[in-house]
C-alpha cells in the first residue's frame, strides 16, 4: 500500500518562500503523476501543480504560475513544491497525490500539510 507523507508547512510572512516536501513509501511506486493540491476553509480543493514521473512535464494553476515550483527525485519518490513570493491567499492544507492509472483522479493521498501565510 503506497503511503504519502508531506513535511515543510508552516507559519510564514507574505512575501517569504516555503518548500514542501512529499515522500512515497510502501509496495513498488511507480506513479503516472504526482500533484500538490491545497485546500483552504470554506473553498473547493485546488489543483495548484503536477508534474510527470516520467521526463519533466508540469503544469500550474495560474494562481501559482511563476511562483511555485514542482519538482521530483524520481530515486528517492520524493515530489517538492518550492513556494515563493507567497501570499496569504495561499494559506490553505496542502497535500501531495498520486496518480498511478491515468484515471480523470488522483489515486493516492497524503495526510496533508498546513501552510498558514500573514499579511
Amino acid at each position: 500500500q503506497v503511503q504519502l507523507v508531506e513535511s515543510g508547512g508552516g507559519l510564514v510572512r507574505a512575501g517569504d518562500s516555503l518548500r514542501l516536501s512529499c515522500a512515497a513509501s510502501g509496495g513498488t511506486f511507480r506513479p503516472y503523476a504526482m500533484g500538490w493540491v491545497r485546500q483552504a476553509p470554506g473553498k473547493e480543493r485546488e489543483i495548484v501543480a503536477h508534474i510527470a514521473w516520467s521526463g519533466s512535464s508540469t503544469w500550474y494553476s495560474d494562481s501559482v504560475k511563476g511562483r511555485f515550483i514542482i519538482s521530483k527525485n524520481n530515486a528517492k519518490n520524493t515530489v517538492f513544491l518550492q513556494m515563493n513570493s507567497l501570499k496569504p491567499e495561499d494559506t490553505a492544507v496542502y497535500f501531495c497525490a498520486a496518480d498511478v492509472d491515468l484515471g480523470a483522479e488522483y489515486d493516492y493521498w497524503g495526510q496533508g500539510t498546513q501552510v498558514t501565510v500573514s499579511s
